[in-house]
This record gives C-alpha cells, sequence and structure tokens, in this order.
C-alpha cells in the first residue's frame, strides 16, 4: 500500500506538508532494478576482484546488501559490505545544514587498493555523496569509487555522478523522492511526494 497520508516538517519556520503523488516503483520494480545495477557492476568491473560495496545510511545500507546478495547470485561470490554514516538530514527537503555530517564508518575491509561502489537510494544535490566519499578516502585510497543509486532526481549541486542508476526521476523543487525499505520501513517501494507550504 503506498503511503496517501500526510507528514509535516517545520523547515526554517515554515511548516511543510508532505502529499502523496504517485507510485514510482513497487517492490518487483526496485529488485529487477537492483539485480541490473548487480549485472552492471560486475559488467563493468570485469567480475568481483577487489569489489567492495559501502552503503550510505540509512537507505543505502539495506539496499547495498541487496545488491550483494544479487552479485552472490550471478557471481558465486559474496563480497565485502560495509557502511557509512552521514548525519541523517533531509538534503532533499532542505539545506539544514551547510554540507552532511559525518558520524562513524563501519568498513570492516580495508578500502586501499580496492573498488569502492558506494550505495544510496537516491541522488539529488551530490553533497551526501561528496562526504561518504570523503569518509572512505579517510580510511585509506581506493583504487576506484563509483556510485549506483536507485532514483536519480536531478539537481545536482556539485560535479557527481552515478555510474548506475537504477530509474532517473526529473523532479521539481517541490517534489521529494520517498523510498521505503525494510528495515525502515514496512513497505518496499518508491514514492513521488509533493510539498506544499500550509
Amino acid at each position: 500500500m503506498p503511503y496517501t497520508g500526510k507528514a509535516f516538517f517545520v523547515v526554517s519556520e515554515r511548516i511543510l506538508t508532505v502529499k502523496f503523488k504517485a507510485d514510482l516503483m513497487d517492490e518487483a520494480a526496485m529488485q529487477r532494478a537492483l539485480m541490473r545495477i548487480a549485472h552492471e557492476i560486475t559488467e563493468k568491473n570485469k567480475g568481483t576482484e577487489g569489489l567492495c560495496l559501502v552503503g550510505i545510511r540509512r537507505r543505502g545500507e539495506p539496499l547495498a546488501e541487496i545488491i550483494r546478495s544479487d552479485i552472490q547470485k550471478i557471481e558465486g561470490v559474496e563480497v565485502p559490505c560495509g557502511s557509512v554514516d552521514i548525519k541523517f538530514y533531509r538534503d532533499d527537503l532542505t539545506l539544514m545544514n551547510e554540507s552532511p555530517v559525518l558520524r562513524k564508518s563501519d568498513l570492516p575491509f580495508d578500502v586501499t587498493e580496492k573498488h569502492i561502489i558506494l550505495v544510496d537510494d537516491v541522488l539529488f544535490t551530490g553533497r551526501t555523496a561528496r562526504a561518504a566519499m570523503e569518509a572512505v578516502i579517510s580510511c585509506g585510497r581506493p583504487r576506484t569509487i563509483q556510485m549506483a543509486v536507485l532514483i536519480d532526481r536531478g539537481h545536482r549541486e556539485l560535479p557527481i555522478r552515478a555510474d548506475f542508476v537504477g530509474k532517473n526521476v526529473p523532479t521539481s523543487r517541490s517534489e521529494l523522492i520517498e523510498v521505503r525499505v525494510p528495515p525502515y520501513d514496512e513497505a518496499t517501494q518508491v514514492c513521488l511526494m509533493e510539498l506544499s507550504e500550509s
């Protein structure tokens, strides 16, 4: 079931209402997109040698685990998977901070000379991706850093692009992409939401 209610946010002393606008992907569509990304990752990197997945918390983390499972189905190899924690804020809603703040990295592997695949749910301004890259580089010197996202909604503020994209969704600034995935959500889906001032 899509989220059809309302949510309220207070941003810069304004009250914003978030309302459901459209379903973009159901669970099956998300699974197909992530499996395609897994195929593209292994194809571009000529297999799994030196490959490591890094999910950007929150929802990039379970997506990275799904891609890891898909790669195992394709290649028969379980690639290392870790995460970086960027201080949570709705980058697709407003700039609550000048830039994301790194909280914690959980990388159970040495990143040096590895092919790092950053995984996130939505690519928007690029600021979260930049912070995640800095977090990885602070742990060592990867051979490459690539990026996989379920949704690219445009509106970049930095020269950052995704190497692997599940779906391109052109949006306006008054719209919000909501990716829902367990364990953070009961449903598995992508919704387009509309922002308006109350």
